[in-house]
């Protein structure tokens, strides 16, 4: 972890982070579908019918369009120093500091901000709210 967050920092990052899981969701959605799509195309020997050997050549040019789009979205929340955890759920981390010690601030879309953390080696299941945070001292600690 390079970048640190506090509380009121990640809140603020929101509305911008929110825009690109959306977009990564639904871009995961119509590959997804695309894949699907390509599938149906392909016939259990492998080899397309001729009429279709060219929706298939399209389809996979929009299947790598749509990837390569998914990945400079994916590459945006690195540049923010965010942890995508879930592209379905929306679900990122936020890396922090709690008394000098690592932590992640949890969101997913839906919520309408940060409101649960967790330590560095757990995950969602063990998230908590904000309200349990330890008291903090001295400096490193949440804003």
């Amino acid at each position: 972890m390079s970048r640190f967050y506090g509380i009121d920092e990640a809140n603020e990052a929101i509305p911008n982070v929110e825009r690109i899981l959306i977009t990564l969701r639904d871009q995961l959605e119509e590959v997804t579908a695309a894949r699907d799509r390509l599938l149906d195309l392909t016939p259990e020997d492998g080899s397309p019918a001729p009429e279709a050997a060219e929706e298939k050549a399209l389809v996979k040019l929009r299947m790598q369009g749509l990837i390569d789009q998914m990945q400079a979205g994916v590459a945006r929340l690195v540049e923010l120093g965010i942890e995508l955890r879930d592209i379905r759920t929306g679900l990122i981390d936020f890396p922090a500091l709690l008394t000098g010690q690592p932590i992640w601030l949890c969101w997913r879309l839906g919520e309408p901000d940060v409101s649960h953390w967790h330590r560095e080696d757990e995950g969602f299941s063990k998230r908590r709210p904000l309200t349990e945070l330890p008291a903090s001292r001295g400096s490193g600690t949440l804003a």
